[in-house]
């Protein structure tokens, strides 16, 4: 590799509940660079969370991302002109980014009135495991264990 790798940025934490993990996922859930709208769906979502399990809306978050975050994923290569799909760990940072993208995801196709219900609607079904990006997870996994015998061309 010719260039140095990027710096990493620092995240600064939000400022209701003093977590970087909040920001990244208000990053991942902005639109169009309105940040501060999407820290009120964000917020607003927590608060329904909060109303209908009767639990902490924030610890109910991170168990319903930590739900839906992936522990293995295929990816393809080409050995001797056949695509195989090979399991590999994902790093931890990726891990995270791509359970955010799901719940993100999934929830802004859901059917309810405003994102902030779409995004507590989703956040409570990954949190009972149920729901698309729960499903999503463990579909990947499933391609994974159906794939483990290409998985000593890992690169």
């Amino acid at each position: 590799m010719r260039k140095s790798k990027p710096k990493k940025r620092i995240i600064l934490p939000d400022p209701k509940f003093n977590d970087t993990l909040v920001t990244k996922f208000v990053n991942n859930l902005m639109q169009q660079g309105k940040k501060s709208v999407a820290f009120d769906i964000f917020y607003d979502a927590i608060a329904i969370v909060t109303e209908k399990s009767k639990e902490d809306g924030l610890e109910v978050w991170k168990k319903a991302l930590a739900n839906v975050t992936p522990a293995v994923e295929v990816r393809s290569r080409r050995i001797g002109g056949a695509t195989f799909q090979i399991p590999s760990e994902i790093r931890p940072d990726r891990k995270m980014s791509i359970g955010m993208k799901a719940l993100v995801n999934y929830a802004r196709k859901r059917h309810e009135k405003s994102m902030s219900q779409k995004l507590a609607g989703e956040i409570l079904s990954a949190f009972k495991e149920e729901g698309a990006a729960f499903k999503r997870k463990e579909d990947t996994h499933r391609m994974a264990d159906a794939n483990k015998a290409f998985s000593h061309f890992r690169f």
